[in-house]
């Protein structure tokens, strides 16, 4: 989320924004107080906001956010000790540079996976509406055959459930990295669900409905990963 009251600023922003990998801009707003009058039928991570505004600063602003990670982006340092007050990933002087904003950016990844270690489920759009998923229930992961945009997830219990418009790396970041693995472009498994694998397939103990263990093509490009996941898995 972006707020910024100067319009060429907030434009500029959001065109820095849309040049980082695994970043999408939401909603980018110029009013403060029209942000927070949206706040509550918002879904974001982080927002990225000026300090120096009409009205409602955005150290103000950044108090009311209960707590989402914010970054702020000023042409004043006199507030950098405020900022960090208000626990603020970073703080980046105007005017950004497109190297400095994925500085902070790969900050607000950092927190929001290590508040995700402790986490049992997450929160994801699906074709039944917001769904909490959880962890230990989750099993398997695939591309949609009707909109690449989304997943299709099955959970232990067989039921089958679309995550609606969310990336693999999206889902990498959200789930915990010792137990799920992406195996290929399309594919992404529970560790949970291996039953036996070999360089280049994936045996699961998922049934698929002709009775058969469901199999997954193990791609080169993600097998070096997954190795390593198995042999963490196995540690005392």
């Amino acid at each position: 989320m972006l707020l910024d009251d100067e319009i060429p600023g907030l434009t500029y922003l959001k065109m820095l924004c849309e040049q980082l990998q695994d970043l999408e801009v939401v909603k980018a707003f110029n009013n403060p107080r029209f942000f927070l009058s949206e706040l509550s039928r918002l879904e974001f991570d982080f927002c990225i906001l000026d300090i120096e505004m009409p009205e409602m600063n955005g150290l103000q602003v950044a108090a009311l956010l209960n707590g989402r990670p914010v970054v702020f982006t000023t042409a004043y340092k006199e507030y950098a000790a405020e900022a960090f007050d208000l626990d603020a990933v970073d703080y980046i002087r105007k005017p950004v540079k497109k190297e400095r904003l994925q500085q902070a950016v790969d900050k607000v990844k950092h927190r929001l996976e290590s508040k995700n270690q402790g986490a049992r489920f997450v929160q994801l759009n699906t074709d039944k509406g917001k769904a909490l998923i959880y962890f230990d229930q989750l099993r398997y992961v695939k591309t949609s055959e009707v909109d690449s945009r989304d997943k299709v997830a099955l959970l232990a219990d067989r039921s089958l459930i679309t995550l609606k418009n969310v990336s693999f790396e999206k889902l990498q970041e959200l789930l915990p990295k010792e137990d799920f693995v992406r195996v290929n472009k399309k594919e992404m498994i529970s560790l949970k669900a291996v039953q036996t694998f070999l360089s280049d397939e994936i045996t699961t103990k998922i049934v698929t409905v002709s009775g058969a263990p469901l199999k997954v093509v193990l791609s080169e490009a993600y097998r070096k990963e997954f190795i390593q996941r198995v042999n963490l898995s196995q540690e005392p």
